[in-house]
């Protein structure tokens, strides 16, 4: 590792007209590398306008546009929400431009998974208990709280290889269309995580009066009972303590064949990583999600795949997506999403451009274009080989996009729905996050950050803002720490015991 940089600001792109802050300045604050003085105090991950910006005139980062100065901006100012405002712009699509042929491995990395009948692989061997409906939510945990270790550590003293019971609640199931979107969307997402390779079997609880129907979930999603999916309704098993007792009963029974599973070294391209970034600030372009993106790069070339999300914070910058797809028709099936979100928008008098969050703008960044652009870095540089819809299953290889919102609870649920073993969350500011049945990671993006909060992050990326290790470095070292968390190692979320009340599907539509 080198020494730290004394450098004050950070220049990403030769073109840009601001530079960003490594600490906070004041007043006076010579910019040697730029020429200039900081004008006034700037808080840490902040831009600097870096040469005069006319009133009108783009502002630009990472040589892309990030917004409209709303006044004279002067050399060494402060650019933030009092003088920067969102803009529209023409985007160059370029379908296809930026494509170019993946350099896989010869000999791909592997990590020790387990190996389900059906030949996919797990990181994780759980045993799930899923709700139909709201109502059904208490007895669902009364049954997976009855096998915890911390409570109870003789529920499961002898089966050391099931990883834990977890129950995985929701707000909705009733109340809506049964023949809409909603409810369609509802069960496409259950059914993702009854199918997931991480559960070893499941139960799925139901109340028995509700609009979500245990039938109507099975019969769309094609699922069957079997020893190691049982279903059941509290009105039809005695009540509240009934249904407990039978859902403690069942976990029993499924227990001896769970614990039978072992790892076993498996290659890399059985990993399929959910890309996430919450609480993101000024450095999160810099450092986190361009070194996840140089990890996902590896991933790719040993034959693995990411799903980048969160549609809403791809916007103003989903042409540098489009200029990577394989094909004209995956193009236009991003774009059919961002038209459908900018209708869905209208219709409940939102706007794409109200974003970032109060603690994204604390952290630096103004618009959601500066947000957009530093978030699809994370997707690294090979090809989008497939747009897929909310929780839909994901079965291309390589880097592909999932239709999700921005919340990153909704958001890693549908990746979870759609196979994803393994997510990777950055922050900037602190979010404390995890999601069973797939372990989470966490990577901050600055090291004032990791010395706060070392108990929730798993890797510290602000090394790269700190001049300490670079981008391709980290990414090296995200990619080795993806392949020992899928091989068992327990992520700072599982230690704490996150992942239950993080399950959120999307809920589309009026509640009735």
């Amino acid at each position: 590792m080198g020494a730290p940089i004394d450098h004050p600001v950070i220049r990403i792109h030769p073109a840009d007209n601001v530079v960003i802050t490594r600490r906070q300045l004041v007043g006076g604050t010579p910019l040697p590398a730029e020429g200039i003085a900081a004008a006034g105090l700037i808080p840490p991950g902040h831009k600097v306008a870096a040469r005069a910006i006319a009133a009108g005139a783009p502002v630009r980062r990472y040589n892309q546009i990030i917004g409209i100065a709303r006044q004279d901006i002067a050399p060494g100012q402060h650019v933030h929400s009092h003088n920067l405002a969102f803009s529209e712009f023409e985007r160059d699509y370029a379908v296809g431009q930026d494509t170019r042929p993946t350099d896989y491995v010869a000999e791909p990395a592997t990590f020790d998974g387990i190996v389900r009948a059906d030949g996919r692989v797990a990181t994780r061997n759980y045993i799930g208990v899923l709700t139909s409906v709201n109502c059904s939510a208490t007895v669902a945990r009364a049954i997976a709280d009855y096998f915890r270790r911390d409570i109870r550590p003789q529920a499961l003293a002898g089966f050391p290889n099931v990883d834990g019971v977890v129950a995985l609640t929701h707000g909705a199931g009733c109340a809506t269309d049964s023949e809409g979107d909603p409810l369609k969307v509802l069960r496409r997402t259950l059914g993702g995580y009854a199918r997931h390779p991480n559960f070893a079997a499941l139960l799925v609880v139901g109340l028995g009066c509700e609009t979500n129907q245990i039938a109507g979930l099975m019969e769309q999603e094609g699922l069957q009972e079997s020893t190691r999916l049982h279903t059941f309704n509290i009105q039809g098993t005695g009540g509240t303590r009934g249904a407990v007792g039978r859902g403690i009963e069942l976990v029993q029974q499924m227990l001896p064949e769970a614990n039978r599973a072992r790892r076993q070294p498996v290659p890399a391209g059985h990993l399929l990583v959910g890309l996430q970034c919450g609480g993101s600030d000024g450095y999160s372009g810099i450092s986190a999600n361009p070194a996840l993106g140089a990890a996902v790069d590896l991933l790719v070339r040993h034959g693995g795949s990411a799903i980048l999300s969160e549609t809403p914070e791809i916007y103003g910058g989903e042409h540098l997506l489009t200029r990577r797809a394989v094909s004209e028709a995956v193009a236009q099936k991003l774009l059919a999403r961002l038209r459908w979100w900018e209708d869905y928008c209208a219709r409940n008098n939102a706007q794409m451009d109200n974003n970032p969050s109060a603690g994204n703008k604390a952290g630096g960044l103004t618009t959601i274009l500066e947000k957009s652009l530093g978030a699809i870095a994370k997707s690294g540089t090979t090809n989008l080989v497939d747009v897929y819809e909310y929780a839909e299953s994901v079965t291309a290889r390589g880097l592909v996009f999932m239709d999700t919102p921005g919340y990153d609870p909704v958001s890693a649920t549908g990746q979870v729905a759609g196979g994803a073993n393994l997510i990777c969350f950055t922050t900037g500011r602190g979010s404390a996050y995890g999601c069973a049945p797939a372990p989470s990671l966490k990577l901050s993006t600055n090291t004032e950050l990791w010395q706060r909060q070392a108990d929730d992050i798993d890797i510290n990326c602000g090394e790269v803002v700190d001049g300490l290790s670079s981008v391709q470095t980290m990414g090296e070292r995200i990619f080795r720490l993806m392949l020992d968390t899928a091989s068992g190692r327990r992520s700072k979320s599982e230690i704490h015991g996150y992942g239950q009340s993080e399950f959120v599907p999307w809920q589309l539509g009026a509640v009735m």
